[in-house]
């Protein structure tokens, strides 16, 4: 997986690789379905090497022990931030209801759990593991295929690389900054890890339009990201 500084990773072409000792072969399989108990919604997951990932990204509104997420709204509110929230992006629940929620690496790290029961937030590790596994075109084999110009998908052209290979259909949600605003829906899909790189910020992994591979960030904790969740 590429290791890329700064925050918005629309730059991304002068990247690092850590490497991990699995086979670099590509194989998927058939979904399967899970529930929340906290949640109305369904969640399938599809077994990618030897992990088993979501193939939506979160959507819930409690932690796992019943305890309501905030979802807060505001650009003032979102940056005075210091514990877990989530938010639709542009505030808009039709868009989530396509692209899941965006939480902070605040909800992540919560003790109380944001992912359901026998899941998790995937660590850094974990999705380098993913990454190796896949190996060349990586973000290719993850990202929905489609582009927006065509009326085929949500990415925008050239949607480089996708073919979905692995059932994974990674979106491309954008995030929320620090300060509050949204960018890069169409663009880019961001997702935490459960892992701090320091006090301040978190590693995250992002899909891009423009390339096929899989990148790996830092960012600040404040940063509303996508969820994908790891079977335990």
């Amino acid at each position: 997986m590429t290791k890329i500084f700064p925050l918005i990773a629309v730059i991304l072409l002068f990247a690092a690789c850590k490497k991990v000792s699995v086979p670099v072969t590509d194989k998927s399989s058939t979904a399967s379905v899970i529930t929340d108990i906290n949640e109305p919604g369904k969640y399938t997951f599809v077994k990618i090497g030897t992990q088993n990932w979501m193939t939506t990204n979160l959507a819930v509104t409690h932690y796992r022990n019943g305890d309501k997420i905030p979802q807060v709204k505001t650009k003032a509110a979102w940056h005075a931030l210091t514990t877990g929230a989530w938010c639709w992006y542009n505030n808009d629940s039709a868009t989530g209801a396509v692209y899941g929620k965006l939480y902070n690496w605040y909800a992540v790290n919560d003790p109380r759990g944001l992912a359901p029961t026998g899941w998790h937030v995937p660590s850094d590790l974990e999705w380098d593991t993913l990454s190796a596994y896949l190996g060349h075109n990586a973000g290719g084999k993850l990202k929905d295929t489609g582009t927006i110009e065509a009326g085929t998908g949500l990415w925008y052209a050239p949607n480089a690389g996708a073919t979905n290979k692995t059932g994974f259909t990674g979106l491309p949600g954008g995030f929320r900054s620090s300060n509050g605003s949204f960018y890069y829906i169409g663009n880019n899909g961001y997702w935490w890890s459960s892992a701090e790189s320091n006090t301040i910020n978190a590693w995250n992994c992002i899909l891009n339009y423009t390339i096929g591979n899989i990148y790996r960030n830092t960012s600040h904790k404040r940063l509303g990201f996508s969820v994908r969740c790891l079977r335990d």
